[in-house]
């Protein structure tokens, strides 16, 4: 006999909280340089901006600046368990959850690791935390979920359209007051494929249009699965909000129309006017950030409920995560009474417009400065230039910046 939501254990989220950076690329600009047509970005690609890491910030310091203003005291002493997905980690054994812990200054009895499975890490982790929750073995303990990311340098490439860098840390609780959970319906799917990848310190390589049809496929995969547990569902009558991972948003308006299609044929125009009501919305934080990996879905999740004056408490929305590789997860959850308020208290659409606008020179310069300390064991991160950048986001707000790296260690310090 399946648990039902009356009896068994609350867990979801209790706070959500995201780091967009600093800076922002309009990519109407980048599309006049590599003399693309705007219409390719803005409504094929929907991404308007993009966020780039300058060499002072990395997955390290946006993970923890994205969950720093989230927590309290309170919930700092409660947290006993540290997940922090990634595929961008800057070190091939030592996990960054480790310098995560240790500036966000939670107590010493915390288990920690990192997650890596491409863009699904923040899903795994995820999971992996709200399992630990709902078995209750750890009573009113916590559990803290970061999925940070930034791309490799695509300088001139179709890919360079879709990068992107941000971090969102989830705080998981048996409080829930942004999602709850339905675990014992969650639909999983994994097979091994060579979709895109990261061979190196330096590259992210792959087969772009192999990684559409192995998204759709794991999409279908997982979709069977959630349906086999949980009998018949209608897609476009038992949710009120849909939730992709967002490579581009493009590709979420492909995934929503797969899926439409399993009940009924669909012609475009219909199956564009569902999209426009219940899946856009979500992507009005995405399309600002550009590529996130793991972190997309949940920025789809504060785009909703940000944007979607529809929704309503206990309303059910699904969510699929997939992951190169690959794995992917399609699941449902409840809305909590407290959604909006929470997400508001993030004030994402105020952080992004808080960047600071850099141009397509800017930008490359950034970007190949960057490449070039990676798998260096001596550099200081220049904070001068572009068009003083440090000192007008940075200088006084006590944000963790990369100090340098001294023998290959890396030295963080408040800015």
């Amino acid at each position: 006999m399946s648990v039902t939501l009356a009896t068994r254990q609350r867990v979801g989220i209790e706070k959500i909280w995201a780091y967009p950076g600093q800076t922002a690329l309009d990519m109407t600009e980048l599309a006049d340089a590599r003399d693309r047509e705007h219409s390719y970005v803005l409504e094929t690609l929907l991404v308007k901006e993009r966020s780039v890491n300058p060499c002072w910030e990395d997955p390290v310091t946006i993970a923890v600046n994205a969950a720093k203003p989230m927590l309290s005291e309170e919930d700092r002493q409660s947290i006993e368990f540290l997940l922090v997905g990634t595929e961008s980690s800057p070190d091939q054994g030592k996990p960054i959850s480790t310098f995560v812990h240790r500036f966000l200054d939670l107590p010493p009895t915390c288990r920690n690791f990192e997650t890596k499975h491409a863009c699904y890490s923040g899903t795994s982790a995820l999971m992996t935390a709200v399992h630990w929750v709902a078995s209750g073995v750890a009573g009113d303990a916590k559990a803290l979920v970061i999925a940070t990311d930034q791309s490799r340098m695509h300088l001139g490439s179709p890919w360079e359209f879709v990068m992107g860098t941000g971090a969102v840390a989830l705080l998981i609780s048996n409080k829930p007051k942004v999602i709850e959970f339905e675990l014992e319906t969650n639909g999983y799917w994994t097979k091994e494929v060579g979709d895109t990848f990261r061979p190196t310190s330096k590259i992210e390589a792959g087969n772009t249009e192999n990684s559409v049809y192995c998204y759709l496929e794991a999409l279908e995969g997982a979709y069977d699965h959630f349906l086999a547990k949980a009998g018949d569902t209608d897609m476009n009558t038992d949710f009120k909000a849909h939730l992709y991972h967002v490579p581009f948003g493009g590709m979420v308006f492909r995934a929503h129309r797969t899926l439409l299609r399993r009940t009924r044929p669909v012609k475009k125009k219909e199956a564009q006017a569902n999209f426009d009501a219940k899946v856009l919305p979500g992507l009005s934080h995405n399309s600002r950030f550009g590529g996130t990996y793991s972190a997309s879905t949940f920025l789809a999740l504060m785009g909703m409920v940000d944007n979607n004056p529809d929704l309503e408490a206990g309303d059910h929305l699904s969510i699929f995560s997939y992951g190169s590789g690959s794995c992917s997860e399609f699941y449902r959850v409840h809305l909590c009474p407290e959604a909006k308020d929470v997400v508001a208290q993030a004030n994402l659409g105020g952080l992004l417009d808080n960047r600071q606008k850099i141009s397509v020179a800017e930008y490359e310069a950034i970007e190949n400065e960057r490449t070039g300390y990676i798998d260096v064991g001596t550099y200081v991160p220049p904070t001068d230039g572009i068009n003083n950048l440090y000192k007008n986001q940075y200088e006084g707000k006590n944000l963790l910046v990369l100090k340098n790296l001294d023998g290959f260690f890396r030295n963080y310090d408040w800015s």
